[in-house]
């Protein structure tokens, strides 16, 4: 995993999901975004990255969520996603923070708390606006 920082696209794999967002057209991205909540919660191992990117897209659009500004998520908007996304992408970080899961492993090996915090704020977000 080439990481930078503990933000939820400080990371290649997730800088690339946003890179096939933007490719992708507009009525295709909600597609993308539930693909990448459900591969995750499917298996915990598989690209934790893109899920946790996936579910900040989301929580974007909720009440309280923070507006994606980094550089390395998608260039082009969103538009409105469905609803039924919220808890979707609450158990996407339900795998993600899991015993299982093989990202939260190696965040707690590098000894980075900050990272797991950020993932359980935008959790909160999430669950509240299910």
């Amino acid at each position: 995993m080439g990481t930078w920082d503990t933000g939820h696209f400080d990371n290649d794999t997730a800088a690339d999901f946003s890179g096939r967002l933007d490719d992708a057209p507009e009525a295709e991205r909600a597609t993308l975004i539930r693909a990448a909540l459900n591969a995750v919660i499917e298996a915990p191992d598989y690209e934790g990255e893109v899920a946790v990117a996936a579910a900040a897209l989301v929580g974007s659009q909720c009440p309280g969520g923070e507006a994606v500004t980094t550089a390395y998520g998608p260039d082009k908007p969103l538009p409105p996603l469905p609803a039924d996304l919220r808890p979707l992408a609450v158990k996407a970080l339900d795998a993600v923070l899991g015993e299982s899961s093989e990202l939260r492993e190696l965040w707690e090996e590098a000894g980075d708390k900050e990272w797991a915090q950020g993932v359980a704020r935008l959790r909160e977000v999430l669950a509240a606006a299910g």
